[in-house]
């Protein structure tokens, strides 16, 4: 009897297991904090190990769960793990800030299909002060943005009954749509879907403390979230799913 009480005690599986767990222990936040105040090689590189068993391994956790459950709502945004957890290095190439690390760690997951084109799907990242958890079209191509402008100006009352369902209401607040002034070009000035049209990104958002992501239900959080935003998903590419492909550009006179 005592041994096997002494055997249950040492496989059971604990933080400290080389088995990452899918929620972040303090350390994880705590590593957030430190590379927020230190965004250089010289912190980070010795700390690697640190970052790798404290964030990107219950990272990945966190996804395969999550994953899993997207099976039941959302089956066709099934990817790898690997596929949807964004690098922790920053690409400076084109940009003013060289600070080579981000300050968060995220996942996306994007519909079978359009891994290369974004259309809508699902978020969230972790930073040391929230959680952030979204969902929708936050930077679609020109195609993308055209589509569901087209699509918009037919479907606008029931896209909007989908934001203005209660437990959407109560959970998510939506995207500021980073608004154009005027119409955008051909479609018509006097309209009652106008204010959508005229958003260059649509779907959902709400921020959690970063504490949330210390609880073991964490992964049940973000599969509850996302279930409650997945009809916005869907209806936004409806229309990205059913516009044609763009045409390639022929050069030199070859196809």
């Amino acid at each position: 009897m005592t041994t096997k009480k002494a055997t249950a005690k040492k496989t059971a599986p604990t933080a400290a297991s080389n088995v990452a767990l899918p929620y972040l222990r303090p350390e994880g936040l705590k590593f957030l904090r430190g590379i927020a105040r230190n965004n250089d090689r010289d912190w980070f590189t010795p700390r690697k190990a640190i970052f790798e068993a404290e964030l990107k391994e219950p990272m990945l956790a966190i996804i395969r769960k999550v994953t899993d459950a997207m099976m039941d709502f959302a089956p066709g945004f099934v990817r790898p793990a690997e596929k949807c957890l964004f690098r922790i290095y920053r690409d400076t190439r084109f940009s003013a800030d060289k600070r080579p690390y981000k300050t968060h760690v995220a996942a996306w997951w994007s519909h079978q299909g359009m891994e290369k084109t974004s259309g809508a799907g699902y978020y969230f990242h972790i930073d040391a002060k929230e959680v952030v958890i979204a969902a929708g079209a936050w930077m679609p191509e020109k195609d993308q943005l055209a589509a569901i402008r087209h699509w918009l100006l037919k479907h606008h009352t029931e896209f909007r009954k989908l934001l203005n369902k209660p437990a959407v209401r109560r959970t998510f607040t939506e995207f500021e749509g980073n608004r154009l002034v005027r119409p955008p070009q051909g479609f018509p000035c006097e309209h009652p879907a106008l204010d959508l049209i005229q958003c260059q990104q649509w779907g959902l958002s709400t921020a959690l403390p970063a504490a949330a992501a210390l609880k073991p239900d964490f992964t049940a959080t973000l599969i509850r979230h996302f279930r409650l935003a997945a009809p916005v998903v869907d209806a936004l590419n409806t229309p990205i799913a059913a516009a044609p492909a763009p045409r390639k550009t022929v050069l030199f006179g070859l196809k």
